[in-house]
């Protein structure tokens, strides 16, 4: 079963019209239905303590506690974790008020990264070009509210160059199993243009992340983070997903969420040949350390179909054409879909679909992709063009 769902997985799951935000309604729900493992997604309910509040009930659950989830809820507490412990990040500084962050802005002598703090749907962040974009990104965000209370403290962090990598790690307590590597898309444009969103598409694997690397990776971020969480009293049962810059100086952490989030996650789940469901049952059992993880020798791509105008305004409503029958190896997913009163498929948020499919190589699962993404119609349908060219352009 599922809570709240939309139209793609009412299709295999009963979908229960209970919102992500409503932790009593939640736990009502999982006790009536005797849940046995609530696997949680979004990172609202996670923050909001749905996990504490499950685990009171007896009901298993996948997903951190809330005193976990902060590690995503609050950029800030995650920084200082980080220099705490000595994990490679970004150096930044940390302002709820408009002038000393001003100060702190002109006194940079490189580029920077402006960051709301809180919570803000993976939009928090500005890249700005000029000095006058990064001043105004710090007043729409502290005094703007242009990410409500997310936004009213900002990290304000020098910009690593490099290319980006997503690690999402199963972790319980000091026990960790990594999952295989891809690379987002966050930007809304071909060629990495426009402002960043919640992701446009993936791929996987990264294979920018040679297996030296994934070694260094490993020994400097992922198990000394996962030590610094349990060292801080924080019995972590969840995903721990590490964004990560590939610098010239080594890998640096971006930022941590505390979820499965996607397109990252379209795109490594259909590489495992080991049971998803086992791998989170054994995370919540205790039992991760010396889980093996098989994987499929294939690669697999994700492409993101959105509303035209996401990350801003955008319309709904609009009915949606999915091919009957898809090619072998390619999946449509549903994110912002429902049905309207005649029973019609409409979208129903900026990022509407994402197609995954899997082939031999990275360029195969490219143009099963993009040949679906194609026959889907829908008026204000948009997707980027150029997922994994990056990679493609290397091979």
């Amino acid at each position: 079963m599922c809570a709240p769902g939309n139209a793609g997985i009412a299709a295999d799951a009963a979908c229960f019209p209970v919102k992500a935000n409503d932790v009593a309604g939640l736990v009502e729900l999982a006790v009536r239905e005797k849940s046995g493992l609530v696997v949680v997604g979004p990172e609202v309910p996670l923050v909001l303590g749905l996990a504490d509040r499950l685990a009171e009930a007896r009901i298993p659950v996948y997903g951190p506690r809330a005193c976990g989830a902060k590690l995503e809820a609050s950029k800030a507490f995650t920084k200082r974790l980080l220099l705490k412990y000595g994990i490679p990040t970004a150096d930044a500084r940390t302002f709820s008020e408009t002038a000393p962050a001003l100060d702190y802005l002109r006194s940079r002598r490189r580029p920077i990264v402006v960051k709301a703090d809180g919570l803000a749907a993976g939009k928090g962040v500005v890249l700005p070009a000029t000095p006058a974009e990064a001043e105004a990104a710090v007043r729409d965000m502290i005094e703007g509210g242009r990410f409500g209370s997310g936004g009213r403290q900002v990290l304000i962090e020098d910009r690593l160059q490099g290319e980006e990598t997503s690690i999402l790690v199963v972790v319980s307590g000091w026990d960790y199993v990594i999952l295989p590597t891809s690379q987002d898309h966050k930007r809304i444009g071909d060629g990495d243009t426009g402002p960043n969103t919640g992701g446009m598409g993936a791929y996987s694997p990264a294979e920018v992340v040679t297996p030296a690397l994934m070694d260094e990776i490993e020994r400097t971020i992922v198990r000394p983070s996962v030590t610094a969480i349990a060292s801080e009293g924080i019995d972590f049962c969840g995903t721990l997903f590490i964004g990560i810059m590939l610098t010239s100086e080594g890998p640096r952490v971006l930022e941590f969420n505390t979820r499965f989030g996607d397109p990252e996650t379209q795109a490594v789940l259909p590489r495992l040949a080991t049971d998803p469901l086992a791998l989170l049952w054994s995370a919540v059992r205790g039992t991760l350390a010396g889980f093996s993880l098989e994987l499929k020798p294939v690669h697999a791509l994700c492409v993101v179909v959105s509303a035209r105008g996401y990350p801003d305004s955008y319309p709904s409503g609009d009915e949606i054409e999915i091919p009957a029958v898809l090619p072998a190896g390619v999946e449509v997913l549903h994110a912002g879909t429902a049905r309207d009163d005649a029973g019609r498929l409409v979208s129903a948020g900026g990022r509407v679909l994402g197609v995954t499919a899997v082939g031999a190589s990275l360029a195969k699962a490219a143009e099963g992709a993009y040949r679906v993404c194609d026959l889907i119609r829908f008026e204000s349908k948009y997707y980027r063009r150029d997922i994994g060219a990056r990679q493609l352009m290397r091979a």
